[in-house]
This record gives C-alpha cells, structure tokens and sequence, in this order.
C-alpha cells in the first residue's frame, strides 16, 4: 500500500500469534496535484495465523456488513445527509496469495467464495518475484482455473464503455496481478526508481517486464476506482439491502404479484405486528392468572398445613396440661396423705408421751409412800 499511493502509511507490524482474526482501519487524506482522496485501509490481522482457520472469514465478513448496515440506516433515516456521509463500504479487497506455485489453499477458495457477493475481490500474487517467469505464467492459469471451477466470482475490469474495453479487456487476462511492493528508490541509469536489490540483480517495481505492478495501479486507481465504487453500492450493497429489507418483511409486490407500496407493507407489518403483540400480551396475561391461581393454591395449602399443625401443637399442649394437673393432683392427694400421717403419728407420739409421764408420776407416790 506504501507502493501503490506512493504514502508512508503509519502502522506496526502485527505478530503472528494473534487468537482469532482482527480488522484493523485506518482513515487517511490524500492528496495528488489538486486531487484530493480519502483513502480507508482495513488490514486483516492474524488472518491465516490460527491453527485452526475454519471461521477466519466471519470477522471479515461480518465487518462488511457492519458498513453495509451502518449506509442503510443512514439511508433511511428521514433527514438524510449522504452527500456528506463518510462511506465506510469496502470497494475493493485485495486479495494477496502466497506465490507458492503450486495451487489456491482451501482458506483462499472458502474466503473468496464468502466474500465474491459482497466486496470486489481482486486476486494479487504477493512476492512475486520469488518464482520464475515460467512458474508464474503456470500458476495463474492454475488459480483462475481454480477459481472458475470452485464458482468464486471476483471482479472483472468493465468492458462496456468504449473509451475502456480495450485496456480493461487486455487487463482482465492478465489477472491475478503478480506484483513486488518496495519503497527504497535506486538508481538505475538516469533515472531513481522504486526496486528491490538482491544479491543477484535488481528487481523494478515499476518495470512491467518484472511484474504487474504499474497494472494494478493503474486499473485500480486511475482506470476503475468509480467503477468500484458503483458496483459496490449497485450489486454488493443492493443485494445486502435487498435480504435486509425481506428479512424485515418488506416486499414489492403481494402474493399476486401485484405491486405492493411502501405504505401498504408498513401497514401489513405493523398490523401483524400489533396482532403478535397483542397475541403475546394476552398469552402473558394468561400466564399471569395461572400464576397467580397456583401461588393461591399454594398459599391456601400452606395455611391449611399452618392450621393442621396448629391444631396438633394445641391438642398435644392440652394433652401435656392435663398430665400436668393430673400429676399435680396425685402430688397433692400424697402430700394431704403424708400431712394426715404425719398427724396422726404426732397424736400418737403426744399420747405415749402423756401415758408415760402418768406411769412416772404414779412410781414416785409409791415410792413415797
């Protein structure tokens, strides 16, 4: 990207030890001349990384249609204001592939095949200078091969417009790109050019005989870019907008294939609205009876098991007082017993007592006598 607008783009590089795929974007204004542009760059971090990479694409694709969304609600709010909205869809996706040769992996077939219907996918072999001429002429006949075979639509340069199809037709054959990105400038001849220097000779970036990069740059920026904007919001955001809006139950035309307006879907999904709400509001309100039956029931069965155990605490604290007050009688009737023993071995104590003073008495007379 520092290659292609010629930018020192801020940023680090990120490890490859990340847990799961981050969507990393930076906002930047450019400007060329009296060009101004605004470029958004959205790197995906650790794509690739992971050991298992059978949801690699969801964050991905789960970003693009964040921005997807984000441009409808704007779009149907009353007061729009689009002409000065920040558009944040992804317009193109520069798809890099490792220039191993051989063929596409199964995570480059399953990303682009989720991704084809939402964003402009333009494959690039990264690094390409690490194959020979021979190799890389083979190996993008084997990618496209794949990529027709496994059904992935990724964009064609436009060849509608006149001015364009012939450098746009001659471009679409040269796809996937195979480019080499470097921003140190050496001198070759008279001249400072972008290269790569090797041991072994010099690689120009800028030079087409070494790759293709000036082709990217040229169909990307200069060429295409309105197209892929236009295809953007005509066939990538329209198909998100056109699921989004049948999802919430809007349609064009009733089951007769008439035409259905706006305001008759808006009154069709409002109704139906209200009638589930009010479906739901009477199926709460019955459910709030039963509870409140039940909670009764187990109310009037507590205070009956209340009442129960009441009844048995007070027969059994009546039963407890009887046998206190009968063992109380017994107490009492032995105490009047033991009281009129007591009395009646004092009477006969104070009788002996008496009888032996009489025989005292009547021994001292007749010793006297």
């Amino acid at each position: 990207m520092d290659t292609l607008f010629n930018t020192k783009f801020e940023g680090d590089p990120a490890s490859h030890s990340q847990p799961g795929v981050q969507l990393k974007s930076s906002t930047y204004d450019l400007q060329e001349s009296n060009v101004n542009l605004k470029l958004t760059i959205v790197s995906t971090v650790g794509f690739g990384d992971q050991i298992n990479k059978e949801d690699s694409y969801k964050p991905i694709v789960e970003f693009i249609d964040a921005q997807f969304e984000a441009y409808l609600q704007e779009e149907l709010k009353i007061k729009r204001v689009l002409h000065n909205y920040h558009d944040t869809r992804i317009h193109a996706c520069l798809y890099f592939i490792a220039p191993t040769g051989h063929s596409l992996k199964s995570l480059d077939l399953v990303t682009m095949k989720k991704l084809d219907s939402k964003v402009n996918i333009i494959p690039i072999i990264a690094k390409s200078d690490a194959i020979s001429k021979s190799e890389l002429t083979k190996f993008k006949i084997k990618i496209t091969s794949e990529l027709v075979s496994n059904g992935v639509q990724i964009y064609q340069f436009p060849t509608d417009d006149e001015s364009v199809a012939e450098i746009n037709g001659t471009m679409n054959a040269h796809l996937p790109f195979a480019v080499i990105g470097s921003t140190e400038e050496l001198k070759i001849g008279n001249k400072m050019m972008k290269a790569r220097q090797y041991p072994w000779g010099t690689v120009q970036v800028e030079n087409e005989a070494h790759c293709d990069f000036v082709k990217l740059r040229e169909m990307l920026i200069r060429v295409n870019m309105e197209d892929l904007r236009e295809q953007t919001h005509t066939r990538h955001y329209e198909l998100y907008r056109r699921c989004k809006l049948e999802e919430m139950g809007f349609k064009d035309t009733d089951p007769d294939s008439k035409p259905f307006s706006l305001q008759e879907t808006y009154e069709a999904k409002r109704n139906e609205f209200l009638g589930e709400l009010q479906k739901k509001e009477e199926a709460m309100r019955q459910m709030f009876v039963q509870r409140v039956k039940e909670k009764e029931a187990e109310l009037k069965e507590a205070e009956k098991e209340l009442h129960e155990k009441f009844d048995r605490l007070k027969k059994l604290h009546q039963d407890e007082k009887k046998k206190l007050e009968d063992k109380k009688k017994s107490l009492d009737d032995e105490v009047n017993a033991f009281k009129q023993r007591k009395t009646a071995a004092e009477l006969l104590q104070s009788q002996a007592q008496q009888a032996g003073g009489s025989q005292t008495l009547k021994r001292d007379k007749e010793r006297k006598n």
